[in-house]
């Protein structure tokens, strides 16, 4: 049942003096860092400044911007050739973050994705197919590393082309899998398509599920066509990727392992802090990262605290699911895209005019981005050629930017709506 249960049951009062000694250790870590260095000498705090755990509130937040602004060694706490491994966030240049990891690190990062997967009922004897891109997403990676970490066989199948992704779960009697919840959804139509029951013809029974924003209902969809129990994740790139905080066998809230990171929930406009029960946005620091010690990170992610014990006698503090985010990103089959990345785009772009639209939509279980592009007047009143070409330059020219190919239409200017004050950029319609 437990993969460390001394570390999962710890009572406390031990965990908190755990998590003292270890942001101590941090503090320290961290202060070798250019960034670190000037704000905390500024702020007039440093590691003896820790006597209890509150007192991770004397020091200053640091935002993803902060990251961005030292791009790309500013927070490094150690010389580069102890980096065995980055990741990067999507964004463009100057908006993206990256990340990177030590062999501690990385080692730390994979006992605690492997403590989460094992919390599940994943064992040795299971066949993992991980079905989440490879390479700067620290999703594939981070989950891969853990399956290997339990012993498990692991079949790296990437995303997409989903007529394999049935014949490996067929041939190779595939028992976990790691999917994006709207490709679940996706792949349940593959399923059907070709007479395939993923009850009697599969043997999965375990499904992690993240990367994007998902509902309840959503879940339950997924676990009824398939037949297996899907648990919720949630992780991040700038506090490792995913593993961060992870969904028991009760499936109620997602245990955030405090002896890797310190959990605060803040009011986002005062930021001052709340009780557990309390939604807010939630801020991290870590506490086992070498190369690269983050503190107080702020997540822009809201959530609460469920107050209380879980049955299932694990002590760290559990989390509820993500309900929204203080600022404008979009999350689109696991990509992160901010509409101010679209915006720099377009206006880059000849004949484009002031205003633009993204619309989501879900049609089936695939999610889809319409960018609505208003164009000059006589640029519209030109030729259909003319037109085309600029259409298709706009989603070539997207499409490297963001990482997915969006629809483009392009309208008459003035013809897209205005809101009061601050622009209307995004309209979601999807539905779950």
């Amino acid at each position: 049942m437990y993969w460390e249960k001394e570390i999962e049951t710890m009572d406390r009062t031990a965990l908190e003096r755990m998590q003292v000694e270890r942001l101590t250790q941090t503090l320290d870590r961290a202060s070798r860092s250019p960034y670190y260095a000037e704000r905390l000498k500024a702020a007039g705090v440093d590691a003896r400044s820790v006597r209890t755990v509150a007192d991770v509130a004397k020091f200053p937040l640091t935002t993803k911007d902060d990251l961005r602004e030292h791009w790309p060694y500013g927070f490094l706490a150690v010389e580069r050739d102890e980096l065995i491994r980055m990741h990067s966030s999507s964004g463009t240049t100057g908006r993206a973050t990256v990340i990177f990891h030590t062999t501690g690190d990385i080692a730390a990062w994979t006992n605690i994705v492997a403590r989460s997967m094992y919390m599940t009922g994943m064992r040795r004897s299971d066949v993992f197919q991980n079905m989440m891109t490879y390479g700067l997403f620290t999703g594939g990676l981070g989950f891969h590393y853990g399956a290997e970490k339990i012993g498990a066989l692991v079949i790296p199948a990437g995303a997409g082309n989903s007529k394999r992704q049935i014949q490996l779960m067929r041939d190779f009697a595939t028992t976990v899998i790691h999917i994006i919840p709207s490709y679940a959804l996706h792949l349940s139509t593959v399923f059907q398509e070709l007479g395939v029951d993923p009850r009697r013809d599969t043997e999965v029974k375990i499904a992690f599920i993240g990367a994007e924003p998902h509902s309840e209902k959503m879940r339950q969809k997924i676990e009824s066509f398939y037949g297996f129990k899907a648990f919720n994740s949630y992780g991040l790139s700038e506090m490792n990727g995913p593993g961060v905080a992870f969904e028991c066998p009760e499936q109620n809230g997602m245990h955030l392992w405090e002896d890797n990171y310190i959990l605060e929930i803040v009011d986002p406009d005062t930021l001052k802090p709340l009780p557990d029960g309390e939604e807010g946005e939630m801020v991290l620091t870590t506490l086992q990262r070498e190369g690269m010690p983050i503190v107080r990170y702020r997540t822009k992610d809201l959530t609460r605290v469920i107050p209380g014990a879980c049955p299932c006698g694990r002590t760290h503090r559990r989390i509820e699911r993500i309900k929204g985010r203080t600022d404008d990103m979009l999350i689109l089959k696991g990509v992160n895209i901010f509409p101010i990345q679209i915006e720099k785009k377009l206006m880059d772009i000849p004949g484009v005019g002031q205003n633009f639209l993204i619309v989501l939509d879900r049609e089936g279980y695939n999610d889809h981005m319409t960018v609505k592009v208003e164009v000059n007047r006589e640029f519209f009143l030109g030729d259909l050629k003319q037109l085309e070409d600029l259409r298709r330059r706009i989603v070539e020219d997207l499409k490297s930017d963001i990482l997915i190919t969006p629809k483009v239409d392009l309208v008459e200017p003035g013809s897209l709506p205005k809101g009061e004050g601050k622009a209307v950029r995004v309209v979601d319609n999807r539905k779950d």
